[in-house]
């Protein structure tokens, strides 16, 4: 570990304009919203340390301890208690990875340790979604203009209509199964998500233009299958033919079971009822009052514990990663009381429930708008 540092990653670049209201419109301070929350920021910042580095190294080293027993238990797959343990030692492995880890390295959230390992520029996830690509859709494009029509690529990612204003068209009758789908097959719509990242609104659509993206998404796939599928299990070759065959199905139920996972977890975060969705205005600046008002807005928070904290990679507290996406997301529970208070004496809609009751609202909501007189 190389030696700790207290200087902040600015991951909160601000979008040039968008047109919102605020919750309550009668009189918003935004510089005073923005004064409150840039103070909360700055305490955290201030206090990063030992204890901090310590929480993020201990995690991967356990992680990576996690995925090697859970290959193990695969590998012995011929039982069947061996091969569901191996299942769900995978599964967890790779949820910690991409959630708690991988998510929140490349948001550069843990840059200030300067550790050339545990480091933005340098960590590659287990996920067929090149990180590159992925720092593009997400942090630039998604945190930028969370929520804004027109800007934010992730509202629906394209396949589904969950904006009562996007125009009905037919194959919106189908969404329901897209969205079961798009669960099962998540890192995949995560890897080909940023194909068109590059492409301004109303530009022709064209293959040279994505071919870059799509060789090097391709070339990940093809990393992860032969990680996954070829090279793991013929690790098993000595034990038979069974135990490859369970080392490979075993590898594809974890896969399945982290996307189903992180599905669930990020649309819980964007796409209940309640969260509002913001039309874009080039001629009306957005001071940081209002892109902190916008973060919140368009966020939910779900509840759930130190273990959910653990597993949805923090963002069970989507409203305060949203506004803070580089601050250690371990620390998001300490500061969300402060948070929630602070918005709701601002009129700032801070929308919070439990996993259920959040989940339970995206479904039917995605269902609802699948009709065309909604």
């Amino acid at each position: 570990m190389t030696a700790l540092m207290s200087r902040p990653i600015d991951a909160t670049a601000k979008p040039a304009a968008v047109q919102s209201e605020p919750d309550a419109p009668d009189a918003f301070d935004a510089d005073g919203f923005a004064a409150e929350l840039d103070a909360i920021r700055a305490e955290i910042l201030a206090s990063l340390g030992q204890a901090d580095a310590d929480h993020i190294t201990s995690l991967i080293r356990n992680q990576r301890r996690l995925e090697l027993t859970g290959r193990a238990l695969l590998m012995a797959g011929v039982f069947p208690p061996a091969w569901l343990a191996g299942v769900a030692a995978l599964g967890l492995a790779k949820i910690l990875e991409n959630m708690e880890i991988g998510h929140n390295v490349m948001h550069a959230q843990w840059d200030w340790m300067r550790d050339p390992e545990i480091h933005s520029t340098t960590w590659e996830w287990d996920n067929v979604c090149p990180s590159t690509q992925w720092k593009h859709s997400h942090n630039y494009l998604h945190h930028q203009w969370t929520n804004v029509r027109g800007m934010d690529n992730d509202i629906g990612y394209g396949v589904l209509r969950v904006d009562p204003e996007e125009p009905w068209q037919r194959h919106h009758l189908f969404q329901p199964a897209y969205f079961v789908a798009l669960a099962l097959l998540f890192e995949y719509g995560v890897g080909f998500h940023d194909l068109e990242g590059d492409i301004e609104r109303g530009e022709p659509l064209e293959l040279a233009k994505i071919m870059p993206k799509l060789r090097e998404t391709l070339s990940k796939i093809g990393r992860q299958v032969t990680k996954d599928y070829v090279a793991w299990p013929a690790l098993a070759l000595p034990l038979g033919v069974p135990s490859v065959v369970a080392s490979v199905a075993g590898a594809a139920a974890a896969n399945v079971i982290r996307n189903v996972w992180s599905f669930s977890v990020i649309f819980c975060g964007h796409f209940p009822e309640g969260v509002e969705i913001f039309d874009h205005d080039p001629e009306r600046p957005e001071s940081k009052g209002e892109w902190y008002r916008r973060q919140a807005a368009g966020s939910a928070n779900f509840t759930g514990g130190p273990i959910m904290d653990l597993m949805s990679g923090n963002l069970d507290h989507q409203i305060e990663h949203h506004l803070f996406p580089d601050l250690p997301s371990h620390r998001y529970a300490e500061i969300a009381p402060r948070v929630q208070e602070i918005c709701e004496r601002h009129g700032v809609g801070y929308r919070s429930a439990s996993f259920g009751r959040q989940f339970g609202s995206v479904i039917r909501k995605v269902a609802r708008l699948s009709l065309p007189w909604n």
